[in-house]
């Protein structure tokens, strides 16, 4: 290749990523009491090391409850940065703008590892130590057959989480982080709001698109307000459930429209997992399955895009690259 985009230098805010390659967001399992350790260190350490532009945390829990396991990296409180603090640290000064995703797993929380089972914690977990605890939905709509019923959420309970997210938002400022993902797919919480599936609402907070919308749409506002205006922040969501009477492209144009109005810089487009793990195939998978609809929010929004999913060598991105810039 002769002059690749991909490793072309790129301006997001006051942020400069040296090349397009970003290392998305992997949940490692790995954590004690919400606190990153060496393994997170190591582990992301080396996506830097190798070169890449940007690497991202995995899914941290803004809230204890909002966690999908007992292992989940977690910023709800105070001593949580410092450990976050060393990895960034470590990630700049080997040439990688750091990341992180935050999350709250909804109906999908408390659950096994993934070597335990991936399933819903039972006794055998409760005897290594590993309790259930509350979880709560849009919906009291169990996330699968033999899973926990959630508690439906009050509207009390939806401004005391926003508090939340503010403030694991301030933490990953402080915590080094200059770019900063919502998570709002694979079946976890906001995923949840957005899907007529998962949310059976009959206040403002479910309905219509317009109502299933307004969660999540609060919580981007929540973040971007202590968010620095300069930094880059982006929303992954689920572009299609991939399931009968699911959220459709066009759904999500919606949505990334009215996010991009509150300050989304990037949507980072997945799909699927409103039902079972967040990998479990809906759709038909081949290579770079997730691009088209990168690509359509990108083209109808006026937004940049993240494309994910079975991009797997460099000659495949940059032909992706050269055929969204030609258009």
């Amino acid at each position: 290749m002769v002059n690749p985009l991909l490793f072309q230098p790129m301006q997001l805010g006051s942020v400069r990523f040296k090349n397009r390659i970003l290392i998305s967001p992997m949940c490692q399992y790995s954590a004690v009491d919400g606190m990153a350790n060496n393994w997170h260190l190591v582990h992301l350490g080396k996506f830097a090391q190798g070169g890449a532009g940007s690497v991202m945390v995995e899914a941290t829990a803004i809230s204890p409850e909002g966690r999908i396991t007992h292992g989940d990296i977690g910023l709800w409180n105070d001593e949580q940065i410092a450990p976050l603090r060393r990895i960034t640290t470590f990630l700049r000064e080997n040439g990688a703008v750091p990341a992180i995703q935050l999350a709250h797993a909804g109906r999908k929380a408390a659950t096994q590892r993934p070597w335990h089972g991936h399933g819903p914690l039972n006794e055998r977990d409760v005897a290594r130590g590993e309790r259930p605890w509350r979880i709560v939905a849009p919906s009291a709509i169990a996330m699968d057959e033999g899973y926990i019923v959630p508690s439906e959420l009050t509207k009390a309970d939806l401004m005391d989480m926003l508090e939340d997210w503010r403030k694991a938002a301030r933490r990953a400022v402080e915590a080094g982080f200059s770019f900063l993902e919502i998570h709002c797919a694979h079946g976890y919480l906001l995923h949840e709001f957005l899907s007529p599936l998962s949310n059976r609402r009959n206040d403002t907070y479910g309905g219509d698109q317009v109502g299933r919308m307004k969660f999540p749409l609060e919580v981007i506002e929540a973040v971007r307000s202590v968010w620095p205006d300069n930094y880059p922040l982006s929303v992954r969501i689920s572009s299609v459930d991939g399931m009968d009477g699911g959220i459709d492209l066009d759904d999500s144009v919606a949505f990334a429209r009215e996010a991009k109005a509150r300050g989304a810089d990037l949507i980072d487009c997945s799909s699927g997992g409103l039902i079972n793990s967040a990998t479990a195939p809906r759709i038909p998978r081949g290579y770079s399955f997730q691009v088209p609809y990168a690509d359509e929010i990108r083209r109808r929004v006026g937004i940049g895009t993240v494309a994910v999913g079975l991009i797997l060598n460099p000659h495949q991105a940059e032909d992706i690259l050269r055929g969204h810039l030609e258009q």
